[in-house]
């Protein structure tokens, strides 16, 4: 009986360790460079990110707030930056203890990236984004959180 007992407060507590780390992407976090932060949030078994910081919020014509003026779509230069959804479709891998599967939009050069993210045991987030599945090439930065 006490085995028995045991064993299930042990699962219900290891699933709940392992929930956490799925959700460690939480929060906000500063983008490499940090002039801009981006919210990551989960929408079921999903992480999004939406910025919610620029640091220099002007177009090159010193209007505001900064547009995204580097889209491809140019019927989306004229969308304002600041909430911008540019982070879609990660989901955590237990398996891999990455997120990946996901889209991350660069706002800067206007290229969109498959990606996939982990944590790094200092604490930031290590973001890699390539194109048509070859992970070996791409480009990769590192968030901090926001404290």
């Amino acid at each position: 009986m006490k085995k028995t007992i045991f064993l299930a407060i042990a699962l219900l507590l290891g699933g709940n360790l392992m929930a956490q780390s799925a959700d460690g992407i939480l929060g906000v976090w500063w983008n490499e460079e940090k002039d801009g932060k981006v919210e990551v949030y989960k929408v079921g078994d999903e992480y999004r990110g939406r910025v919610v910081y620029v640091k220099n919020n002007t177009n090159p014509d010193g209007t505001s707030p900064k547009n995204d003026n580097e889209n491809p779509d140019e019927k989306l230069r004229s969308r304002v930056i600041m909430g911008t959804t540019i982070l879609t479709g990660l989901k955590y891998d237990s398996g891999d203890k990455e997120w990946a599967g996901g889209e991350i939009y660069d706002t800067k050069s206007g290229n969109t990236y498959d990606c996939y993210a982990y944590l790094q045991k200092d604490g930031s987030l290590y973001f890699k984004g390539y194109l048509l599945g070859m992970r070996f090439i791409g480009r990769s930065t590192s968030w901090t959180l926001a404290k």
